[in-house]
């Protein structure tokens, strides 16, 4: 009997090993991590330092790349992770982070590693006058640091089609399926960056201010340099009551001629500077927020500067808001067909009123804002000693959320067995997918069966850019228009009830 159930357990072992090795991306498969520092991403303008030095000043950006040892993948998802931190320099933030070596980020960093991924920390320009005595210097401070975010947060991106291309990959990334994801203020850059796609969004009467008794918008392409970070951005002289010197340059252009684009955003608190800047096509949106932060509203609210300070700054939304527009724009439709059976999922959905992609995580402390962060017991900032253990169980949770709509955002192979009733299974034969002619000139005809009727259609090209999309079709049939399309290969996503099928498409 000893021997049978010793032998029992050993192909129990081998069954969860193998088990493990084929859910990447859902489970830690890895056991260990490297870490590259400080790599430079980019150079641009920080205004950190504007009233010491009366200028804005050329800074380094940096990240910490993590990698899975002993993987022997080449092309694997990416990360990007934002850390916390008020806009503002840690410790002079007031707050228990504010660097790319916060506990939580490293944590986060160091567990996507261990799924499969490549993961990074990224820093971003800081710099605004939360105190300023006049509310609306305060809007332009944080709308004009959420904008060089933004700008950033591209730029990393660029930095790593760019490393594809050109340095032969040396981080081992597949460029075309790329997260952002905040922390705290991270998250209202991933946020911003997920929706802030042209710069007239930004002029909105809320982000318009008088300087020398004319009307002006806080952000000015010509000043600030383009949303994406691509353009040089230069004061002009004749600006009375500006507050960096005329011939100042704002912005460096970096990485040019790469494409901004990623997949998928991430937020863990944070806010949207206005849900007007969401359209439909855009990156689905996975928030997890306290529903009472009052540092962060959950809803539509007006943000305020933190305690003792208390000044009101901006209107802005939360990821109720920001989830509640992405359902309705089918933006998030991916995760809704995936129909997700994990207790985490289910838990969720009675919490969200089914508004996929929103995972609440109230809290009895209306005060207790981030209970996923954690920190050094000799941290300056520190009111409470730090809670490793009880950080770890939330992000245990938050892992839990994201893996499998991760998985099915960035369309990666991963076995969701367990979690997905319909994700598994589902290819071109099941739904009798026919798109002819392929490769094609200028229109390409899309035929499933009847039994499997098209919801949605997303083409993008290789960059990963989502260049042409259809939404509610409930058709087993559609004419894919080519319209302005250039010559080469492109992807097509085919959304059903029971999951996603994806086609090669070749325009001749």
């Amino acid at each position: 009997m000893k021997k049978i159930n010793i032998l029992l357990l050993f192909i129990l072992c081998v069954a969860l090993s193998m088990q493990a090795q084929n859910r990447r991306y859902v489970d830690q498969v890895f056991t260990q991590v490297s870490v590259q520092t400080n790599i430079i991403y980019g150079v641009n303008a920080t205004a950190l330092a504007l009233a010491q030095v009366g200028q804005a000043i050329p800074q380094p950006l940096t990240m910490d790349v993590y990698q899975p040892v002993g993987d022997t993948e080449t092309a694997r998802p990416v990360v990007l992770v934002f850390h916390t931190g008020n806009f503002l320099p840690f410790p002079q933030n007031g707050g228990t982070g504010g660097t790319k070596e916060d506990s939580t980020v490293v944590e986060v960093c160091t567990r996507l590693a261990k799924m499969g991924y490549v993961s990074a920390a990224v820093t971003y320009r800081l710099g605004w006058n939360p105190i300023a005595p006049n509310q609306s210097d305060r809007i332009f401070g944080i709308i004009n640091a959420a904008y060089r975010g933004v700008q950033d947060a591209r730029t990393a991106v660029r930095f790593l089609k760019r490393s594809v291309v050109e340095q032969s990959n040396p981080f081992g990334v597949d460029s075309t399926r790329v997260t952002l994801w905040g922390i705290g203020t991270g998250g209202y850059i991933t946020l911003a960056t997920a929706s802030l796609d042209a710069y007239n969004k930004v002029l909105l009467p809320k982000f318009t201010t008088v300087i020398g008794g004319q009307p002006f918008p806080m952000v000015i392409e010509a000043i600030n340099g383009d949303i994406f970070g691509t353009s040089v951005g230069m004061v002009p002289p004749g600006l009375p009551g500006y507050p960096f010197p005329a011939g100042d340059t704002l912005c460096y252009p970096n990485h040019v001629g790469y494409s901004s684009n990623f997949q998928l955003s991430v937020n863990m608190g944070g806010a949207m500077g206005d849900t007007l800047w969401m359209d439909a096509g855009q990156v689905p949106i996975m928030s997890f927020h306290v529903p009472t932060d009052p540092f962060a509203p959950y809803e539509c609210a007006v943000l305020n500067v933190p305690p003792p300070i208390n000044l009101p700054v901006v209107d802005v939304c939360g990821s109720s808001a920001v989830a509640t527009k992405q359902n309705r724009l089918g933006n998030n439709s991916m995760w809704a067909s995936a129909n997700f059976t994990d207790a985490i999922s289910v838990a969720m959905r009675a919490r969200n009123n089914n508004r996929e992609g929103l995972a609440p995580l109230p809290r009895v402390d209306p005060t207790d804002s981030s209970p996923w962060d954690f920190y050094a017991a000799n941290n300056p900032n520190a009111t409470t000693p730090p809670d490793p253990v009880r950080a770890r169980l939330y992000i245990d949770t938050i892992m839990a959320y994201f893996a499998p709509r991760a998985c099915v955002a960035l369309n990666l192979d991963c076995n969701l067995s367990g979690i997905s009733s319909t994700r598994n299974g589902l290819s071109a034969n099941d739904v009798q997918l026919q798109m002819m002619p392929n490769p094609a000139y200028e229109q390409v005809r899309i035929q499933t069966s009847l039994e499997f009727p098209i919801l949605d259609v997303q083409v993008f090209d290789m960059s990963g850019r989502m260049v042409k999309s259809a939404i509610n079709l409930k058709d087993s049939s559609y004419t894919l228009q080519r319209g302005n399309l250039p010559n080469g290969m492109y992807i097509v996503k085919l959304r059903f009830e029971r999951g996603i099928v994806t086609q090669k498409l070749v325009f001749n």
